[in-house]
């Protein structure tokens, strides 16, 4: 399927509909959340098991700012989710119902992203990189850069998460086939590695590898899925019949 040109202006257009519903909500909840801050950051701090400081004065109220506002952004991603899907309906022609679907499985890819990410490989990361302070050295964490951390980390493990669907509606549309995918399997582990280098807050290795190793899982799933449901053979369906 080609993308041409109104395809695209028609996607931007249906986004731009809803930008200023989703920075009103965006803004209104941050607002809202930010007097439960403090709970918050108390129950994330479980994690490192120890203090937090700050060095500057606005710094505590600047990350509980930060943290109410991923809060927020995490509250709000279905509705997010759902106005992409919708941008993206009227130029592939998706339908009601798929547009359902797809929203409803990336909103759910995306929560079991970050409980996966909170439960399991933060709790491991955190021990990891811990784990070198000693009798001489002793960590010393600002409540800014752990906001960050915590939330960033959280969020992009969501994200991620979610690349399967995206396959799924690549193929549905026709963009690239299962055997594109099959075929770009080098060029997916340099783009994978790259994303996390880029999405993890820090550039150790640990962490590179406790998100490309499941997004690498993830793209194979999403080949195995495309399969499954035989999304290629509607596309070549599709072409016979317009042919």
């Amino acid at each position: 399927m080609h993308i041409n040109r109104s395809a695209i202006l028609l996607f931007i257009a249906e986004l731009r509909r809803s930008i200023r519903l989703l920075g009103a909500a965006l803004i209104g909840l941050t607002v809202a959340l930010f007097l439960f801050s403090g709970h918050l950051r108390t129950f994330l701090q479980q994690h490192i098991g120890g203090q937090l400081y700050f060095f500057s004065v606005a710094e505590p109220f600047l990350a509980h700012v930060k943290l109410a506002f991923f809060a927020a952004l995490y509250l709000l991603m279905p509705l997010f989710l759902y106005v992409l899907w919708r941008a993206l309906g009227r130029p592939f022609g998706l339908s009601g119902r798929q547009r359902f679907w797809f929203t409803f499985s990336t909103s759910l890819l995306f929560y079991c992203g970050t409980i996966f990410c909170y439960l399991l490989t933060l709790p491991f990361g955190i021990q990891f990189l811990l784990g070198f302070a000693g009798e001489t050295l002793e960590p010393v964490i600002s409540i800014n850069r752990f906001t960050n951390f915590i939330s960033l980390f959280v969020l992009a493990f969501g994200l991620v998460f979610e690349l399967p669907v995206f396959m799924i509606f690549c193929s549905r549309v026709g963009l690239i086939s299962r055997r594109g995918f099959e075929r770009n399997r080098r060029y997916a582990i340099l783009t994978i590695a790259i994303l996390a280098a880029v999405l993890t807050p820090t550039p150790d290795a640990v962490n590179m590898g406790l998100m490309g190793l499941p997004l690498y899982l993830l793209y194979e799933i999403g080949i195995v899925l495309i399969r499954v449901f035989r999304l290629d053979k509607q596309v070549e369906s599709k072409g016979k019949a317009t042919g």
